[in-house]
């Protein structure tokens, strides 16, 4: 039998109106034509626009707005268009009470269908005071445009450039450096590395800022270990930015997607910033895992400490601990510490941070967490409280279940995916864990990206 081909209602390049029904968790608009849903950037519900439709597929398609007719009240008209299209700022077509609000829809939506807890009602997000220059980290590509050096950043989907030098969500003095590194650069005829051609040598300029300190560092990621002239390099920038106490080299030969090789050099001064988080001291490596939003990172630990409810007698497990900012954070107000983590070089920053802020109730282990809770439960050791702040794909079952065989109390989870938030609490709910409260907490304004700290409760016992 041959099968009939369903003619879509949209073709390639149509232009048509619609109304903007929806958001997609990416903050796209939605708009409908006989069913058929079209994505489409800079749209918000409530609006009528007319668009042309870009890309076409068997379930939904994409289009970009070409003019509107109505207009939300939730629209910023001062949009730049560069943002929208390399996806550094996303939602900045919207009022900030918007992008708030949006934030914790997605996190109810997924509670109410993945989660099937819609008895939880999600707590309002907390936003930023100043919403903008909040990023303590940039990572951005070097390339050579109509033979100028240029930083920038990548046009969605693709490798091509886009020159930029306000990058609207980066610490002002970060891109301030970035002028002046690229400037250096150009005056000593540094090579940009061609990723097409495989030719060059300096692919990407990553900054690292502490909030509180100042200090930065600069890491030049380099096809190769020779650079020509970086002595003088880093001197000329060390004079134009004193701040700048670390720069390394990371030699990174392989062409991939992987940011930064195991090969780092050190050019000039330090291996490591320094910053404060909740009045604690931290030394941070190239490689380390550290929020980059800081005012915000304090919000929330600060909630998360507050769900625990903590007591001086509690043992605490700090599960996906990183360089162990959550654990060293609430040390002073328990018995015992933890802190668990899979990254061997994390957890030897870990040991730093902990002997620079003088902890002896904390102790850090090396491997998965699913493999060392028995362990410590062989050795009499049984927290009562269990933090869990895990990547985008949220927590393995082995750990889910090994971590209820600790039979804590309560257990505070730190989520950047809301989906995989929901998808988790709802086995931890089949184990004997209730929801008790979800707050958002916005750590990437303008973007569609969305934090949330979760109490779980221990609702039997064993």
């Amino acid at each position: 039998m041959t099968k009939i081909k369903k003619e879509l209602p949209v073709k390639k390049n149509q232009e048509l109106e619609v109304e903007i029904v929806d958001f997609t968790h990416e903050g796209l608009g939605v708009g409908k034509v006989d069913g058929y849903p079209l994505f489409i950037e800079n749209a918000i519900p409530g609006e009528k626009v007319m668009v042309q439709v870009l890309k076409v597929g068997k379930s939904f398609g994409f289009a970009r707005v070409l003019s509107w007719s109505v207009k939300s009240p939730d629209r910023v008209e001062d949009v730049d268009q560069t943002l929208i299209r390399t996806g550094i700022a996303p939602l900045h077509h919207m009022t900030y009470e918007r992008q708030l609000q949006f934030k914790h829809d997605q996190v109810q939506n997924c509670m109410e269908r993945i989660a099937k807890l819609p008895e939880i009602e999600v707590l309002p997000t907390i936003g930023m005071e100043d919403p903008l220059h909040y990023r303590n980290k940039a990572q951005v590509p070097i390339r050579r445009i109509n033979d100028e050096l240029e930083v920038g950043f990548y046009r969605k989907n693709s490798h091509d450039l886009v020159p930029i030098t306000d990058f609207y969500i980066q610490d002002k003095k970060i891109d301030e450096a970035l002028v002046v590194i690229k400037n250096v650069l150009a005056k000593h005829r540094v090579k940009a590395y061609n990723e097409q051609a495989d030719t060059g040598n300096l692919k990407t300029v990553m900054i690292r800022k502490g909030h509180f300190t100042n200090e930065m560092m600069i890491v030049f990621v380099t096809k190769k270990k020779k650079f020509f002239h970086i002595e003088m390099i880093c001197q000329e920038i060390k004079e134009a930015l004193p701040e700048v106490v670390s720069i390394m080299q990371n030699v990174h030969p392989e062409k991939t997607n992987v940011l930064l090789s195991d090969d780092f050099v050190t050019l000039s001064g330090q291996e490591y910033i320094k910053d404060f988080l909740l009045g604690k001291t931290y030394h941070i490596s190239a490689r380390s895992f550290y929020q980059i939003n800081s005012v915000q990172t304090e919000l929330l630990y600060k909630k998360a400490i507050e769900l625990a409810n903590l007591r001086n007698s509690d043992i605490v497990m700090d599960a996906y601990c990183g360089i162990g900012t959550i654990g060293i954070s609430l040390a002073d107000q328990v018995k015992e510490v933890h802190g668990i983590e899979v990254v061997k070089e994390a957890i030897q920053d870990a040991k730093v941070n902990a002997a620079l802020n003088n902890l002896e109730n904390i102790e850090f282990h090396l491997g998965k967490s699913e493999t060392i809770f028995p362990e410590l439960i062989e050795k009499g050791i049984n927290a009562n409280i269990v933090f869990v702040d895990p990547p985008r794909k949220g927590l393995d079952e082995d750990f889910i279940r090994s971590s209820v065989e600790m039979n804590p109390e309560k257990i505070v989870y730190i989520s950047c995916n809301p989906a995989t938030l929901a998808r988790d609490i709802a086995i931890y709910k089949e184990l004997g864990y209730a929801t008790k409260e979800v707050q958002p907490v916005d750590m990437f304004p303008q973007t569609s990206h969305v934090e949330s700290v979760t109490l779980l409760q221990r609702t039997k016992g064993k």
